[in-house]
């Protein structure tokens, strides 16, 4: 099964994690957590990149909602592409999405999934409009 990223979400950043034995279940696949896991550690590694680390004591970006289409069972070992996306900024939030394939079986998507990700003041507990230059990074 193929599942295309439709061309309104903006391609950001790809990155390959090689799956770990403790990354399976007891069924000897990658358990489900651990593909919001990876998602997470792709977006994280995303915005390094950009200059927008995680900062308890300043800005950054929490998750509203998340979710994950289990498509194909990774089993180990393995070493996942995940490619992260973004798209719909709105004042203080925006979309993250990501594939999850196999790197010997490209094109084959495993799973996909996604979360709304709001930019927050940490220390105020409140969200805060997005820079211009995310803005910008996003659209």
């Amino acid at each position: 099964m193929r599942i295309d990223i439709p061309e309104q979400k903006k391609l950001v950043h790809e990155m390959i994690i090689p799956m770990r034995w403790g990354d399976m279940d007891a069924m000897g696949h990658m358990n489900n957590t651990v593909y919001f896991r990876y998602m997470e550690i792709a977006r994280l590694a995303w915005l390094h990149e950009i200059g927008y680390p995680p900062d308890p004591k300043g800005i950054g970006l929490v998750i509203a909602n998340a979710f994950c289409n289990f498509i194909h069972q990774l089993e180990f070992p393995a070493e996942v592409r995940v490619r992260s996306y973004v798209s719909s900024p709105g004042r203080s939030s925006f979309d993250t999405w990501a594939t999850m394939e196999r790197t010997d079986q490209p094109g084959v998507i495993c799973a996909s999934g996604g979360a709304t990700a709001v930019w927050v003041d940490f220390p105020a507990q409140k969200s805060v409009p997005l820079s211009e230059r995310l803005r910008q990074l996003i659209e």
